[in-house]
């Protein structure tokens, strides 16, 4: 393996395919693609301060190394990379990567980031930014704080743990997502999903989990939460704390000590079909259009 040290570098390309190599100690000033197409490369204790730095590359192993704001789409077709106690600063950082590993890492702008990916893990990590995982696949999280609206829109086979989720519009458009042991706070939470499940996790959702098919929810609250529920079929869900609402169900079973109100109505949907198990409903209403009619109407 070749070794280069202490150095720095600018120009367009400058170590374009670069194959084999020990990088430590590096910073790669003005110049884009500076590894573009590179294999079996490591990067230590290194700094990336312009565009494009690692595309279409193979085999990246990263440590202690900052990626500033102007890396921006810095790691776009690239396969097996793995990155550890760095920062990263840019935004639209990922596309169209696969085997991604992320430890101990903070992304200070992650908008845009991670899009349309395979098999990533991420562990230890702090994610701040929009938009993050859009139509990603393959998702593994453990021990992550994220804070952005439209967290993983349209991805699929998401397992996360021991997290917290500050986002609006959080998992959207989703198939095949597990949740453990993790906080959710964000407004429509999970909207358009397919199968997704929460176990021992505490949500808070204005109008959240609704127009699904296929929710599990064991050993969870949902606190001040409203609204929920709507068009959600096939629903199989045991809370442990009081949901201040819930409209319009299509199928399934919900268990809860209490519901602030229950809005079940059959031109919209058939109650028999949805089981509530309540020993406290607060109200019961039967009706849920609650447009006005226009005065010239």
């Amino acid at each position: 393996m070749r070794g280069i040290k202490n150095r720095y570098f600018e120009g367009e390309r400058i170590l374009y395919g670069l194959n084999d190599a020990n990088l430590e100690g590096i910073t790669f000033g003005e110049g884009e693609s500076p590894l573009k197409e590179a294999t079996n490369i490591t990067l230590k204790n290194s700094i990336f301060k312009w565009k494009y730095p690692l595309w279409y590359d193979e085999n990246v192993n990263v440590e202690n190394t900052t990626f500033e704001t102007m890396s921006r789409s810095g790691i776009w077709y690239t396969k097996n990379i793995s990155i550890k106690n760095s920062a990263l600063q840019a935004p639209k950082l990922f596309r169209r990567a696969s085997h991604i590993i992320l430890d101990n890492v903070h992304f200070a702008d992650a908008e845009e980031t991670m899009w349309t990916c395979d098999d990533i893990r991420i562990t230890n990590s702090q994610i701040n930014g929009d938009y993050f995982g859009k139509d990603s696949k393959n998702i593994y999280l453990d021990n992550v704080s994220v804070i952005g609206n439209y967290v993983f829109d349209g991805a699929e086979n998401i397992e996360v743990h021991n997290s917290t989720f500050v986002s609006k519009d959080a998992f959207w458009n989703c198939k095949n997502v597990t949740i453990y042991d993790s906080i959710i706070n964000g407004e429509y939470l999970a909207w358009n999903t397919n199968n997704i499940k929460f176990i021992n996790c505490k949500i808070e959702s204005d109008q959240g989990l609704n127009y699904i098919d296929q929710l599990e929810i064991k050993n969870s609250s949902l606190i001040h939460t409203d609204l929920a529920f709507e068009k959600v079929s096939n629903m199989d869900v045991e809370l442990d704390a009081k949901i201040d609402s819930v409209k319009n169900p299509i199928s399934g079973k919900l268990v809860a000590p209490e519901i602030g109100t229950l809005i079940m109505d059959p031109n919209k949907i058939d109650p028999a079909k949805t089981i509530i198990d309540c020993p406290k409903i607060g109200k019961k209403v039967d009706q849920s259009d609650m447009n006005q009619e226009p005065k010239d109407w």
